[in-house]
């Protein structure tokens, strides 16, 4: 186990980045092949308006997500750092003050989205004929928040530390789990969209489980008695790195429920075609995830261990690999696009074909500028690696703005159609706050610069 923590302050950055990402990308793939299956199944088994209550979900649940992950990638901001500065009893406090708080975090997250699931759904002008399976789906879905949050902070711990590969590991368990009671709960015991839910809970309790187990075989983070005392100053630091972040997504996902709201006025067709990309959206984006939390980690290792220089290297190396990758997904999905999209679709021919007209519309609007998106990520976990939390922060403010505005300006001067830019228009809008803070902040720290947004917590006798 100890052989697949890697530090990453020595040896070459891009293979460093790309043979930490690269099982991050296969893990992404497992567990967008499990929420791929969750909609195929749906969509083939339930039909179309099935497929729509998945669709009229999933910027709530994304909500509920995007505030977890926000608070478990900043606490990991510290452990990154912590181990690259080689400070182990530090190392092993921030650990357990970041679990601390994580249990806290997931009592207040499970009882703030199971009373609002509801009220929300009404608020989004969700149509009536798909309002109670979406309320369904997300009542069980929320149910599991606690093994959410527990199995992303386990793995911020792992990814902090370098290991991409248990991670992976994990979801490989809970893809196969997953699709096993997809099958098993929607087409033998008939649970409908409920059994669809149940199923992701479960997998994901499985994949908690298994990083669970990884971390306790790990000597680097054997507790005592004493890392689990209370440490406030420490609390309040890492508060202040995951609040950020978990307001920025909080954001972020205000204004697609914004852009949920519009289309679900256009009717379920609308909605089970963005339903259908949005699924596609998850492949599109994994290797830009993927790539931004290899990124945070080697920007928080480098830090901790006072090597800035190795920071601006590996962000270069980053950006070539990461473009390349945009652009071959783009060419893939603008020719294969369409046979992807039709694994979610079923129904009447017709309905069918109106279905698939929006969803590749949509996914090929978005697959000309997939670059920018791929460029949001590598800015955005760089500046969080080095403790920036708040330009995020207001990166997403940025991109909130841009696609409210385009969801509800555009569809008046274009109709329907208009609707499609405001994803684009929103990657546009945070990228350009990203890059010029994120040379504002590198600069400062090459030269020497007091810049009070970059947290450091460094072993000087690593430096270079």
């Amino acid at each position: 186990m100890a052989e697949r923590i890697k530090d990453m302050t020595t040896g070459k950055p891009a293979g460093l980045l790309l043979s930490f990402a690269f099982p991050l990308m296969a893990g992404s793939i497992c567990q967008q092949l499990y929420t791929t299956v969750d909609t195929m199944v749906v969509g083939q088994v339930l039909g179309v308006e099935a497929l729509a209550a998945l669709g009229a979900s999933d910027w709530l649940n994304w909500l509920v997500l995007g505030i977890i992950m926000g608070f478990t990638q900043g606490f990991s901001i510290l452990i990154s750092q912590r181990f690259g500065a080689g400070d182990n009893d530090g190392l092993r406090k921030v650990t357990a003050m970041s679990c601390l708080l994580s249990v806290v975090i997931a009592v207040v997250v499970t009882a703030a989205s199971l009373l609002s699931a509801e009220p929300l759904l009404h608020i989004l002008n969700t149509p009536t004929d798909i309002l109670p399976d979406s309320l369904s789906y997300l009542r069980i879905i929320f149910s599991g928040v606690f093994i959410v949050t527990a199995y992303n902070m386990l793995a911020s711990i792992l990814r902090a530390m370098g290991d991409g590969r248990t991670p992976l590991y994990a979801m490989l368990v809970a893809s196969v789990v997953n699709i096993g009671l997809d099958l098993l709960f929607v087409m033998v015991f008939h649970w409908g969209i409920p059994g669809a839910a149940a199923a992701t809970v479960i997998a994901q309790a499985c994949s908690c489980i298994f990083c669970l187990l990884a971390l306790r075989r790990l000597t680097i983070l054997k507790m005592q008695k004493s890392d689990w005392r209370v440490d406030g100053i420490l609390c309040r630091r890492l508060f202040q790195l995951g609040l950020p972040m978990a307001f920025q997504n909080t954001v972020i996902a205000v204004g697609g429920m914004v852009v949920q709201f519009v289309i679900n006025g256009f009717g379920f067709i609308f909605v089970a075609g963005f339903t259908a990309t949005n699924k596609l959206y998850g492949l599109l984006e994994l290797a830009a995830t993927s790539f931004g939390f290899s990124m945070a980690t080697y920007t928080g290792q480098n830090l901790g261990a006072g090597k800035y220089d190795r920071i601006r290297t590996g962000m270069r190396s980053a950006l070539k690999m990461a473009v390349a990758t945009a652009v071959l997904i783009s060419i893939a999905m603008i020719f294969l696009g369409k046979y992807f999209l039709l694994l979610f679709i079923s129904g009447e021919p017709d309905e069918v074909q109106a279905v698939l007209e929006v969803a590749y519309t949509y996914l090929f609007v978005m697959c000309c500028l997939l670059f920018v998106l791929y460029l949001l990520h590598l800015y955005r976990s760089a500046l969080q690696g080095i403790g920036d939390t708040v330009i995020p922060m207001v990166s997403g403010v940025a991109e909130f703005s841009m696609r409210v505005g385009c969801a509800l300006v555009l569809p008046l001067w274009l109709g329907q159609n208009g609707i499609y830019f405001a994803e684009i228009a929103a990657w546009a809008g945070a990228v350009v706050i990203l890059v010029i803070f994120y040379y504002r902040r590198m600069h400062h720290l090459l030269h020497g610069i007091p810049d009070k947004r970059i947290h450091i917590t460094q072993d000087t006798s690593r430096k270079n």
